[in-house]
């Protein structure tokens, strides 16, 4: 499989199992086996990492429960197609930015239209004070980082903001949601915030989410979140970052 808009990626890891996992994650989600492919034996592909077959097992099993990988009797262990697999796993997520940024780029463009002004609309019916303060504090942090040299922090504070308006409605689900894709928020914020004035560009969009929710108006957050969305979108467009064959 031809990878699109490759982005390297280093990550340590603390113990072989997550080595292992992410090895063979890597190779899942880069095409390296069909749907329907069987692993290679246990004994062959064991030996092919340099791990023992234990590690091996357990690794298998990590993959398993983020659906993307079947075991059966007799059958051995097969590959399952991307529609079984857990999108939303952290996991999953940094592989698919590793191997396919420009489309992950595109699914959380369309995801965060279709989550972020309902979203706020309900931010601007439920949230109390305290909801308003986090959201305040986090904006007051992207204002900081983005006077700072270098910018430092300002996408950590952006992704803090968005993380509290999805709380703010009061859905846990929603909360759960931002925690979920929270890399995938990263990935979009880095490539949007490389374009000269980007940064400073943003921080009007972000006031006026937080005023909107403040003054408890829903029509008026969910415009301001989408015209903060879109704004990203045309950033992203023609940044520096972004993947030249981006879909």
């Amino acid at each position: 499989m031809a990878s699109r808009g490759r982005a390297e990626i280093v990550v340590d890891f603390p113990t072989m199992h997550q080595r292992v996992v992410d090895e063979l994650g890597r190779r899942l989600v880069g095409g390296a086996w069909e749907p329907g492919d069987a692993l290679p034996v246990e004994d062959a592909l064991a030996a092919e990492i340099g791990v023992s077959r234990g590690v091996l097992r357990e690794a298998v099993k990590s993959l398993v429960a983020k659906g993307m990988l079947h075991v059966r009797p007799r059958t051995g262990t097969r590959v399952l197609s991307p529609e079984h697999w857990n999108h939303l796993d952290r996991d999953v997520l940094r592989w698919k930015q590793a191997e396919d940024a420009a489309t992950l780029l595109r699914d959380t463009g369309e995801l965060r239209r279709i989550v972020e002004p309902e979203a706020a609309r309900l931010a601007a019916e439920r949230a109390g004070p305290d909801d308003v303060r986090v959201l305040y504090d986090a904006l007051a942090a992207m204002e900081a980082a983005a006077a700072s040299p270098g910018r430092g922090g300002y996408v950590e504070a952006d992704i803090a903001f968005h993380r509290a308006l999805l709380d703010a409605g009061g859905n846990r689900l929603l909360g759960s949601l931002g925690r979920a894709v929270e890399i995938a928020l990263e990935h979009s914020f880095v490539i949007s915030t490389q374009t000269a004035g980007a940064v400073e560009a943003s921080l009007p969009g972000h006031r006026a989410v937080v005023r909107a929710v403040e003054a408890r108006d829903p029509a008026a957050a969910a415009a301001a979140v989408l015209s903060v969305i879109e704004a990203a979108e045309q950033e992203i467009a023609r940044s520096p970052g972004m993947p030249s064959d981006a879909v």
